[in-house]
């Protein structure tokens, strides 16, 4: 499926996206943007959140605040990467390029140095306690697999979206980079950065603000079931993508 492709966009807009406009609308963005530095490290610690880190958004503000190190240091560091990541988005267009970065600076944690802001060389498959759950593509086809990813994302860029066209493409942006797997370690973060990336560079900077991480973080076992459509890259079922996609503008409920 090519993803500048609206396949699914007139079941998605019988679930939910006939109700985003109404719910952009009704969301509270004056209240928020007064808090925008502190919703994006809400963001962070939500996204760190739900690949295991045990620092909750209260542990690590008080953490800053009083600069004291905390006994699982490593994951006030990990939180403190991802800041610097969405700092550098919030600043610099989407583009592969920058992506590559924001990666570089949230793996320091995660990766050794020639393996941050760079894509993966390895196999890599996703495992829960039952086993193998997905098998990514093989390296060798990541590069051209992310290139072709791009472009797409720039045709979507560059078009004339409508607010609900604009949350579709998120949340499938979101999903295809997952199941690209590009990257050793830190994808999920990268995908849901990269969603909430692209809906502000099509609606404005307000949507930074928006708290889709912590949604995802309070329906961690909605995100993964959704998120898993196939047993591998050339076995995905995007027919079975609606459920997650719905997840994205639930958020906007909160």
């Amino acid at each position: 499926m090519k993803l500048t492709e609206k396949t699914y966009l007139k079941k998605y807009s019988q679930k939910i996206g006939n109700e985003i406009p109404s719910l952009i609308k009704n969301f509270n963005f004056a209240k928020t943007s007064g808090q925008f530095d502190y919703l994006k490290k809400a963001s962070a610690v939500y996204s760190a959140n739900i690949e295991g880190n045990s620092l909750d958004l209260n542990s690590y503000m008080n953490y800053e605040l009083n600069k004291i190190r905390l006994k699982p240091d490593k994951e006030a560091e990990e939180i403190k990467n991802l800041i610097e990541a969405y700092s550098f988005a919030q600043k610099n267009p989407l583009s592969e390029k920058n992506l590559l970065n924001c990666h570089n600076f949230f793996s320091k944690s995660l990766l050794i140095k020639s393996k941050r802001g760079k894509y993966r060389l390895e196999k890599i498959g996703v495992f829960d306690k039952s086993g193998l759950v997905y098998l990514a593509i093989e390296p060798e086809f990541v590069k051209e697999g992310m290139a072709t990813f791009f472009d797409e994302i720039k045709t979507l860029l560059d078009s004339t979206l409508t607010k609900e066209e604009v949350f579709y493409f998120a949340s499938l942006i979101h999903l295809r980079l997952v199941h690209l797997h590009p990257f050793q370690d830190g994808n999920g973060r990268a995908a849901r950065l990269l969603e909430k990336w692209f809906i502000t560079e099509k609606l404005g900077k307000d949507f930074w603000t928006i708290p889709s991480e912590e949604y995802y973080k309070n329906n961690r076992v909605e995100y993964y079931k959704t998120i898993n459509i196939g047993v591998n890259f050339y076995e995905l079922d995007y027919n079975k993508c609606l459920d997650f996609l719905k997840m994205l503008p639930n958020c906007l409920k909160l």
